[in-house]
């Protein structure tokens, strides 16, 4: 039995932030990690992947990126160093290679039972991740036997990939990707559409993500949208990690060959079956790009910027007037199908009463329960909580109240 101030579960760019917090405000802790530093970068991330922030977003409490590009976007190699550098720096306690079975109430404190014994504490925090499941449909069982099914954790490139076509399911910036590199690689492509946010890599010279962290847009907090729980589960931008092509959307992809179809809606019979409202979706998606690209022009006026590119649109998402709604799966011509239909996190280990009626865990703005935290989820606190970017302001946060917390109970 160990005994400990706090235990948080992750050394991921969350969990990491966390540890410099707390060892600013004299926290004793540790850091537990299933692997090593950054695991599900080096381990869950296809060989191709880039950040979609620009590496002078790349922004951890007491730590920023100081190399010669800071436009550029790195790459998953480069992201596990930068990682490893910053825990090292810090001097984080990180226990590696141990295996978090379970979290169970334990007097006024936690016990967390790993694969290396148990560990007594006050306060626990949660930085496993957002992305440590990818969210499958029920019908995917149904898919036929002889078709390989792969998701963004296990896929790697495209030499996994056999003979014959690939249905590519998710259009968020996973799906564009693995739909580019697919295609690229001389697969027929086919990228079933539903919700999606289309934005420009580029805009008048700056990259989007100069655009919203300058206008506020990542700053957003909780109090300024209607409802919390759907913000959280927007899409991602439709992003390459890239300044090759200024805008990587459903135009782009179809220029390239890609044939794009609607939400994939079940399976039937072995056939695959396409939610009839592509359009729908695409139009939406073109209304909230060129609202956010007027905000961007309103903020460039009222600031007098000079010297910038001047405002433009692009053209609307094109769409086909018959495009296909079914797809027989029997045939053998999809060889492979891909879920990037979103990501989910694993908290099978939390043995507590803190998860609502359908499974999610209940927080408020990270504070789950007395002592006990979450970190690095989508929109926690802000629009940005989820990015390297934005972790640390949240950890902030909590450290906070972790030490009044940690000084209320004390006294």
């Amino acid at each position: 039995m160990k005994q400990i101030s706090t235990v948080i579960v992750g050394a991921g760019q969350a969990g990491l932030a966390m540890s410099k917090c707390l060892a600013d405000r004299s926290i004793a802790h540790v850091v537990i990690e299933r692997g090593e530093v950054a695991n599900s970068w080096s381990h869950e991330r296809w060989d191709s992947l880039k950040l979609l922030t620009p590496n002078w977003q790349t922004r951890l409490p007491g730590f920023a990126y100081a190399g010669s590009d800071s436009d550029g976007f790195m790459s998953m190699p480069q992201i596990v160093s930068h990682l490893q550098f910053y825990a090292q720096k810090i001097t984080a306690p990180i226990e590696e290679r141990t295996t978090v079975l379970s979290a169970t109430a334990h007097g006024t404190g936690y016990c967390v039972q790993t694969s290396r014994g148990n560990w007594y504490c006050d306060n626990l925090v949660i930085a496993s991740g957002a992305c440590a499941q990818v969210r499958q449909p029920q019908f995917a069982q149904s898919i036929p036997n002889h078709i390989t099914q792969l998701t963004p954790l296990n896929y790697r490139n495209p030499s996994q990939l056999g003979p014959g076509g690939v249905l590519v399911v998710g259009a968020s910036a996973t799906g564009v990707q693995l739909a580019l590199e697919m295609n690229a690689a001389g697969h027929k492509v086919i990228l079933a559409a539903g919700q999606h946010i289309r934005v420009p890599r580029q805009y008048r010279g700056f990259d989007i993500q100069w655009w919203m962290d300058r206008t506020g847009v990542l700053d957003m907090g909780l109090d300024e949208v209607d409802d919390p729980n759907r913000a959280r589960r927007v899409p991602s931008l439709q992003l390459i990690g890239s300044k090759a092509r200024p805008i990587m959307d459903l135009n782009a992809l179809q220029a390239d060959g890609v044939e794009i179809v609607g939400r994939l809606a079940g399976i039937r019979d072995g056939r695959a079956l396409f939610s009839g409202s592509l359009t729908n979706h695409c139009a939406l998606s073109d209304l909230k790009m060129n609202r956010l690209l007027d905000g961007f022009d309103d903020w460039a006026a009222a600031h007098k910027l000079e010297n910038i590119a001047a405002p433009h649109r692009h053209a609307a998402t094109s769409v086909s007037s018959n495009p296909r709604l079914q797809y027989d799966l029997n045939t053998g011509s999809i060889g492979t199908i891909v879920w990037a239909t979103g990501y989910q996190p694993n908290f099978s280990w939390l043995q507590l009463p803190v998860f609502d009626s359908k499974g999610r865990l209940q927080h408020d703005s990270g504070v789950v329960a007395p002592g006990l935290y979450v970190l690095g989820l989508p929109f926690l606190r802000r629009r940005k909580s989820a990015l390297l970017d934005g972790v640390g302001g949240d950890a902030e946060a909590l450290a906070d109240h972790l030490t009044l917390h940690a000084t209320t109970h004390a006294a």
